[in-house]
């Protein structure tokens, strides 16, 4: 007897296969992209999505399971395996050197050009006692708010270089600065980054920065991007300690900040396992998901206690918290 419904149901199962393959290809090029360091033109801002790909790649595995395509669900698998294994640790905290010195709160925070709420950010200053801050898009007008409401008595130690718009900078501490200066980015806008070297009490120096590279906002820019991140100042594995703390416009996910923590630092919130905690989005109303572009890097002789993210009223960016441990000496 002929079966008159094999040609039907040959041609379903076809159109189950192509969709199948059709979910699963993007996962399997965005893994790709990430395994080889591909930040290149436009992939640079997907890159930054990683997580959500990581998240999203469940589904064709699910959707290959479920209609049996077994070779499909196997590359699925192993593609949501990779992205998983990319992303999944930094949920998770990481073993601490055993540093015995004294400890040190610093937060960073962009301001947005000065259009960040002043009194939200002292507020965290006093209420979590925080003994070096980090500004970027810091304006005359942010530091003369800032002041008004008390900042200088908090952290009356400064390098500051307020700038009218978006490529200003600051250093505050609890703390002496000295050997202080300003770095200028040469890519994008020109972004300035304040530094100095922080005198902790009963601990080592420490070399602070405020970091802010250029952003890769439109493929013109990678260039610039990519300078930038280039040039950001090495950790010294045999020689002082050094913190970059900031608006990376990066995240763990691009080739240029990885990287730069090759060099001798720690990202912060990744050893705490806060390193998929959103710092940066929605901006200006845009229905974009938050990713991870703010971050402390420390050098890994210090010790990361805790990381904590903070939203501040008038920033498309969220404050982030540090404790950090210093080495008893370097």
């Amino acid at each position: 007897m002929i079966d008159e419904h094999r040609p039907d149901r040959r041609r379903v199962r076809r159109v189950a296969t192509a969709l199948c393959w059709l979910a699963v290809t993007p996962a399997v090029v965005w893994a790709g992209a990430r395994l080889l360091g591909l930040d290149r033109g436009p992939g640079v801002q997907l890159l930054a999505f990683t997580p959500y790909a990581a998240a999203g790649s469940l589904v064709p595995l699910v959707l290959a399971v479920a209609l049996r395509r077994r070779w499909t669900a196997a590359v699925a698998a192993v593609t949501a395996a990779v992205l998983v294994a990319l992303v999944a640790p930094r949920t998770l905290s990481s073993p601490q050197p055993g540093a015995s010195g004294p400890t040190v709160r610093l937060l960073t925070a962009n301001l947005l050009a000065g259009a960040a709420d002043a009194r939200t950010l002292v507020d965290l200053v006093r209420r979590h006692r925080v003994d070096v801050l980090t500004v970027q898009e810091f304006t005359p007008g942010a530091q003369a708010e800032l002041d008004r409401l008390g900042l200088t008595e908090l952290l009356p130690h400064r390098q500051l270089h307020p700038q009218v718009g978006t490529v200003g900078s600051g250093l505050y501490a609890r703390f002496p600065i000295g050997d202080g200066g300003v770095r200028h980015n040469r890519g994008g806008w020109g972004f300035d980054q304040a530094y100095g070297t922080v005198a902790v009490p009963d601990g080592p120096p420490v070399r602070v920065e405020s970091a802010h590279p250029a952003a890769p906002y439109a493929v013109d820019q990678v260039g610039h991007w990519r300078a930038d991140l280039a040039a950001q100042p090495p950790a010294t594995p045999d020689g002082p300690l050094r913190i970059l703390a900031g608006d990376f416009n990066a995240t763990l996910d691009h080739t240029p900040l990885r990287d730069l923590l090759d060099t001798g630092y720690v990202d912060a919130a990744d050893a705490a396992g806060a390193g998929l905690v959103g710092t940066w989005g929605p901006y200006d109303g845009d229905p974009i998901p938050p990713v991870t572009i703010d971050h402390v890097l420390v050098d890994r002789r210090i010790a990361v206690r805790a990381v904590s993210v903070h939203a501040v009223k008038g920033s498309d960016h969220r404050a982030v918290l540090a404790e950090l441990t210093l080495p008893a000496g370097v």
